[in-house]
């Protein structure tokens, strides 16, 4: 019997990979993003199925929810930064718009298919950030918002405690993506490139995806609570390494 896998934010970056690994675990997959283009590109690709919804929108992740039967695995990957402004210089809107995203769209997904996941046994896996345990300069918005995506992670955990699901966190480091910080930057290219300038080998997405493969492909009643993941670079929020590390 086939397993349906849930993937928001999938139409790139590491929602798409993680399409793509789930498919190639044996997962019918249904990708959820804004974008249908791309993801409906993605869905021929994988075998799998274009959900187009936005989940800052109460009713369209409902309407996306009930075209839904069946789900044994949800991701919640999709969010993202905007801005690196001071607290000082704080743009409210960018700050709201990453609640909303990071945060409330993680708890409109969760909520819609938390009856379905509880019928089928299945797995909640959320992609936050290691913004998530450390503030940075500049990052107080998305910190915030990753942080919250925590808690919610983690009080979900709890009051699932005595049924058949699990709740895994996914906790990446540094991930270079084609479009991760080129839309926090506002398309400034350069600037987006400059986080990575002299890291040998950032993870990738596909990275990511093999991580969460990794947790959901445990025995159901293993749960990885937390999983944190970074390049070999990046000893922690604020030590990288930016040079050569390997020979080939």
């Amino acid at each position: 019997m086939s397993r349906t896998a849930v993937v928001t934010g999938a139409s790139s970056g590491i929602g798409a990979a993680t399409a793509r690994r789930l498919a190639e675990d044996g997962f019918q997959v249904v990708a959820i993003a804004r974008r249908a283009e791309p993801l409906r590109r993605l869905a021929a690709e994988i075998g799998g199925r274009a959900l187009v919804a936005d989940l800052t929108d109460e009713e369209s992740v409902r309407a996306a929810a009930r075209t839904i039967e069946s789900c044994d695995l949800l991701v919640n990957n999709a969010g993202g930064a905007l801005g690196a402004r001071t607290v000082a210089e704080a743009d409210a809107d960018e700050w709201q718009r990453m609640f909303s995203v990071n945060v409330l769209g993680t708890l409109r997904m969760t909520r819609s298919l938390l009856p379905l996941l509880i019928r089928d046994g299945g797995t909640v896996v959320t992609v936050t950030s290691t913004a998530a345990a450390a503030a940075y300069e500049g990052g107080g918005g998305y910190s915030a918002a990753k942080y919250a995506e925590r808690a919610l992670v983690e009080t979900l955990r709890l009051e699932l405690c005595g049924k058949p699901v699990r709740v895994v966190e996914i906790v990446p480091g540094m991930v270079r993506t084609d479009e991760f910080a080129l839309n926090r930057f506002y398309g400034d290219a350069e600037r987006a490139a400059s986080v990575y300038a002299g890291v040998d080998r950032p993870l990738v997405a596909e990275d990511v995806a093999a991580c969460v493969s990794l947790a959901v492909g445990l025995p159901q009643h293993v749960n990885i609570d937390q999983l944190v993941v970074r390049p070999l670079a990046q000893a922690a929020q604020h030590r990288i390494h930016r040079g050569p590390l390997f020979t080939s």
